[in-house]
């Protein structure tokens, strides 16, 4: 072989290498993976009420949720925060202002590794670690959890429902990680929402990390989308509201 094949064969190894990378990228940036995985779980509720879900994962974060927190306080509205146990542990003073405030907790593993390669027992261990985690600094016992990434096989379902947890997922997912700006944001979501929607927004974590990344942009959203939602009639609840329709 000569060396210009030689050459040649490696620029088109590569450049099917670099499709494929950009392929990936596109997936997970404009693609909601969670669609493919909702069987069994919740991830909106059929309601004639327009209720609506803000959801938060990852956190709690030292910097971001306080700076959700004040923003939920002025727009008068309770949220639904998937917590990180190591994180509970390491920045416990913010896991308890969220449940001073008045906000719901929900169980979002110990430290955000995906489940689908796990045991049952090293499943099992997981969700209680980070139970475990959240009520001793909070008090709280858990009973919603959400998977990181959406992703539970089958008979993870059913190991996590005899755990006596419900399994929450989301129907509108803002892509925050991304950093979308703000704007963006609220404009897709308010013109996708519908009766029993739950909104996937994150306090911390980045596009490869569970922790850090900037959430300016998701601070920045929450006055704009309460707004533009509660113009069309949109009332802000706790996933344990909407699962019981708010009397």
């Amino acid at each position: 072989m000569t060396i210009m094949k030689r050459k040649f064969k490696i620029v088109i190894a590569l450049a099917i290498l670099l499709l494929v990378i950009l392929a990936v990228a596109a997936f997970c940036v404009f693609f909601d993976e969670a669609v493919i995985v909702r069987k069994n779980t919740i991830y909106r509720v059929s309601s004639t009420k327009k209720l609506v879900a803000l959801t938060f994962d990852d956190g709690p974060s030292p910097i971001w949720t306080p700076k959700i927190l004040d923003e939920l306080n002025k727009a008068q509205v309770k949220a639904t925060f998937f917590m990180l146990g190591e994180h509970v542990v390491k920045y416990p003073d913010v896991a308890r202002r969220v449940v001073k405030e008045g906000h719901e907790i929900g169980n979002h593993t110990y430290d955000h590794h995906v489940l689908i390669y796990y045991t049952m027992e090293e499943l099992e261990n997981e969700l209680n670690n980070a139970d475990n985690a959240i009520k001793g600094v909070t008090g709280v016992t858990t009973r919603y959890f959400r998977p990181p990434k959406a992703w539970l096989t089958p008979d993870e379902k059913i190991k996590v429902s005899q755990m006596g947890y419900k399994v929450i997922l989301w129907s509108l997912n803002s892509k925050d990680w991304v950093t979308f700006d703000d704007r963006y944001m609220v404009r897709y979501i308010s013109r996708n929402i519908r009766p029993g929607d739950i909104l996937l927004f994150h306090d911390s974590g980045g596009a490869f990390s569970s922790e850090g990344g900037d959430r300016s942009e998701t601070v920045s959203c929450i006055k704009g989308l309460v707004e533009k939602l509660r113009e069309k009639g949109y009332r802000f609840v706790t996933i344990t509201q909407l699962l019981e329709g708010v009397k």
